[in-house]
């Protein structure tokens, strides 16, 4: 097809990085660039970016979240938060009601610009030759990192963004089959048998951290909430 495509259907995820390997600046902010040029509800930008390459607040990070050590290990770490105290500053300034409480809605708008931001932001790295590795984990604690990090009221962590230089390669990891996935006009119910023929994919694929068929993890997952 075209370059894009084949890095967007390319995409794998590192977890090990060299960790003597530094982004250079202009690599950096080409990665900020690109991010902040992603798409937003009403243009309404409702995220930030927060670059965190202070070593020990990366290794704080990782001792609430010992399965991603990549956080410290990576060239850089960057924190994708939702913001809705920007426009809380603009309620103030035009003293206009802030009712950003009432229903879900902000949390969706403020949610959904930060992931595709992030998105951006991981494609632009991958573009530059680099690795990438998003940690949606960083949600568990999001109390403790909103302190450490001093985040404002009505900003709140959605996923981090390891970058770095890969140490190790890594196969690209099959994905669920396109019945599952992708509808026509109206949502069209697949038989169970996807699943289980997934299931099977993923267990011959054998990715060692994975140990657990996909469909026992995630009934696991929702029945036990694990973030508790």
């Amino acid at each position: 097809m075209n370059e894009t495509i084949d890095l967007l259907t390319n995409h794998r995820t590192y977890r090990q990085f060299d960790s003597n390997y530094q982004l250079s600046k202009e690599q950096l902010e080409a990665i900020l660039s690109a991010a902040r040029q992603a798409p937003s509800w009403m243009n309404g930008q409702a995220y930030s970016i927060l670059v965190i390459d202070d070593r020990s607040l990366r290794q704080q990070l990782v001792t609430w979240n010992p399965g991603n050590p990549h956080i410290a290990e990576s060239s850089i770490f960057l924190l994708f938060l939702a913001d809705l105290n920007r426009t809380k500053k603009v309620a103030e300034k035009k003293q206009t009601p802030y009712l950003v409480d009432e229903g879900l809605q902000p949390l969706l708008i403020a949610t959904t610009d930060a992931s595709i931001a992030l998105q951006s932001a991981a494609i632009a790295a991958e573009s530059l030759g680099l690795g990438t590795v998003i940690s949606g984990s960083v949600r568990k604690d999001s109390k403790a990192i909103a302190e450490l990090l001093e985040l404002p009221e009505y900003v709140y962590p959605v996923a981090g963004l390891s970058i770095g230089k890969p140490i190790v390669d890594m196969a690209l990891k099959p994905r669920l089959p396109q019945e599952a996935v992708i509808h026509y006009n109206k949502y069209q119910d697949y038989s169970y048998q996807a699943i289980e023929d997934y299931d099977q994919i993923m267990t011959a694929f054998g990715e060692a951290r994975e140990t657990m068929p996909w469909s026992e993890k995630f009934a696991n997952f929702w029945l036990y909430n694990l973030w508790d």
